[in-house]
């Protein structure tokens, strides 16, 4: 067994790090951790794609197991194997060096075997062999559009302001379960496209502006949404904060954006200007802006490398805010914004001379 214990947790001793390697150094290992690197698959499944003897996976799968690298199931009479999300970091680090430049014919004919199986699998007993991961698995029309559709269907929200709202394809989602709908972006040709889309929409505008400089006046909304668009703040603190103050008492505040990630070079032609956010330092900044935090995690993870993993977030304004949250606001943006530069919430006119 290998022992991860060490003094600090992204280091590795030179014994640990050495029976890592002998855990990787195996071709079998890695044919079956590449297998199950994006899919749960049974041992019957892994022997009929690898033409391995059972003894010979089932041994093999347990040394990974007992390594934390792959967890297990029971479902019914069988075991299902996949990789695990939270294998040690060494082990997530090896692997992820060795997957990066791993090219070989057996790997390429393991990947087709699978995919033949799980298709023949799906056609057999869908709902069955998807039992408990159904959402990684298309079938005709199940989608998560479909699925985002069919949720919203139950909405009935106030006056809603979406911060960074892009080119209105949430505003057509949301505008006609609002009492009003705010849009707000800095590209006035993003902007453009939104107004286009939403015509006919009468509860629906859309202003130009900063997150971290927001051009309403304070308690303007009923729920306040940012997301997608935290990463491109430059402080974004002052965006959470900006977020709260408009926020009227017993509104809701819902953030979606990345979680901390070490692609930084990759991220940064959309625009980031970070590499994404731990939930405690996103809670750390949604209680420092005085809302109370009713959840904040991790939700998903992309199935491609190099599986981005996406933050959720809600918090409520009840009442709580302090007036030293309100003063490490203003320092932070650097001024005040009185109530006269904003405009009078959603019912108010766009302000003359804002292009």
């Amino acid at each position: 067994m290998i022992d991860q214990r060490t003094d600090r947790a992204d280091e590795v001793s030179l014994e640990a790090s050495t029976a890592w390697l002998h855990l990787f150094g195996d071709a079998t290992r890695l044919r079956l951790l590449a297998l199950l690197e994006e899919h749960e698959l049974s041992v019957a499944d892994l022997v009929a794609i690898t033409d391995l003897p059972q003894s010979r996976v089932s041994t093999h799968l347990g040394k990974l197991r007992e390594a934390s690298v792959l967890h297990d199931r029971r479902v019914g009479s069988s075991t299902l194997y996949r990789a695990s999300a939270s294998m040690p970091s060494a082990a997530k680090a090896l692997w992820g060096m060795l997957r990066a430049s791993l090219s070989d014919a057996t790997l390429r004919t393991d990947a087709e075997r699978r995919e033949a199986r799980l298709r023949a699998q799906e056609k057999a007993a869908w709902p069955d062999t998807v039992a408990g991961e159904m959402e990684r698995h298309w079938s005709p029309g199940r989608t998560w559009e479909s699925l985002v559709h069919g949720v919203s269907s139950l909405l009935t929200l106030g006056d809603v302001l979406d911060v960074g709202c892009g080119d209105g394809w949430s505003a057509r989602l949301l505008a006609p379960r609002s009492r009003s709908y705010v849009g707000l972006d800095r590209s006035e040709k993003v902007l453009g496209a939104a107004r286009r889309r939403t015509k006919g929409l009468g509860n629906a505008r859309f202003e130009l502006g900063e997150m971290e400089r927001l051009p309403f006046a304070d308690a303007s909304f009923d729920q306040v949404l940012l997301f997608h668009v935290l990463v491109h703040a430059e402080v974004p603190s002052v965006a959470l904060a900006e977020a709260a103050r408009v926020l009227r008492r017993g509104g809701s505040l819902a953030v979606v954006t990345l979680a901390e990630h070490g692609h930084a070079d990759s991220t940064a032609p959309y625009g980031h200007r970070h590499a994404g956010f731990t939930p405690e330092a996103l809670r750390s900044m949604l209680r420092a802006a005085g809302l109370r935090v009713a959840a904040c995690d991790v939700t998903s993870r992309e199935r491609k490398a190099p599986h981005y993993e996406v933050l959720t977030a809600s918090a409520v304004n009840d009442g709580a805010t302090s007036e030293r949250a309100q003063d490490s606001t203003q320092r932070a943006s650097g001024r005040r914004v009185s109530t006269s530069e904003r405009s009078e919430g959603p019912s108010s006119k766009r302000p003359k001379g804002r292009r």
